[in-house]
């Protein structure tokens, strides 16, 4: 490395820019640092182990995955939601919501960007649902994406057109709200985490089973693939791709920067 080049590196990082803090966390090898958990970290760790393996469990059993039912429908929820919000920012009008016992759900609109709004079901739940297993390392994080997931559901209720829709919306920001009176915040952790893991894995399984292992003509990868002239199956990997990406980097972020958690 030239003189020069090596003087403006060592300016960079005593004025500890952005670039300079990377440069230098890479030099002294922190990444490997940061992501290696502390004991709270193998907690949350083994924690999302034990509820994807429990819901992989209920999921196969009759009658035993009624538990994971309302979980489910408020994934659908998130689902249409975010929809909606895609609809929203690229100028439609929204008219309605709805959820059906069946878990499908559908959003009315008028206008907006196809090629916003069809993906963004898919890919903004299994965002939702990353970022509320990034929140799972802290509680303080768990508290601040709880509010974020309750006003996404609040605005699922204002444009709710069944009862479905209404009750399961108005359960889930009532139990958030009840949740954040738990000692410490600790329950509240706890459930966001169980329905961030549920909310990725439910996204990644539909995407499987709606585009790579059957071709459901109604789903979203069909009607988009129809807009672009691609392949179904196509877009279903893209998005299972992308989704899967979103679940390793909230862990991954979730262990590089949330290690002390004050609240415990």
């Amino acid at each position: 490395m030239s003189p020069l080049a090596t003087a403006a590196l060592e300016l960079a990082v005593a004025k500890s820019t952005p670039a300079g803090l990377f440069i230098r966390a890479i030099t002294k090898g922190d990444v490997t640092h940061a992501l290696t958990p502390t004991h709270d970290q193998k907690i949350v760790l083994i924690v999302i182990c034990v509820y994807a393996l429990a819901i992989l469990i209920l999921w196969h059993i009759p009658y035993l995955k009624a538990i994971l039912l309302p979980f489910k429908l408020v994934t659908v929820a998130l689902h249409e939601f975010s929809h909606a919000a895609a609809g929203l920012c690229t100028g439609a009008k929204i008219t309605s919501i709805t959820i059906d016992p069946d878990e499908g759900g559908l959003t009315r609109m008028r206008g907006g960007k196809w090629c916003c709004v069809m993906p963004a079901g898919y890919l903004g739940s299994s965002f939702l649902g990353a970022l509320m297993v990034f929140a799972g390392f802290n509680v303080l994080a768990s508290k601040i994406v709880s509010v974020m997931i309750g006003v996404s559901l609040l605005a699922t209720l204002f444009w709710a057109k069944n009862w479905l829709t209404r009750i399961i919306t108005v359960l889930f920001v009532g139990l958030i709200v009840g949740l954040w009176f738990t000692p410490h915040g600790t329950g509240l952790r706890y459930v966001v985490l169980f329905m961030g893991v549920m909310s990725s894995l439910y996204c990644l399984w539909d995407i499987v089973d709606d585009t790579l292992c059957r071709k459901v003509n109604e789903s979203d990868a069909t009607k988009f693939a129809q807009k672009t002239h691609c392949s179904s199956r196509c877009c279903g990997l893209i998005w299972l791709l992308v989704s899967f990406v979103f679940l390793v980097a909230a862990i991954l972020l979730g262990l590089a920067f949330l290690k002390d958690d004050p609240s415990l």
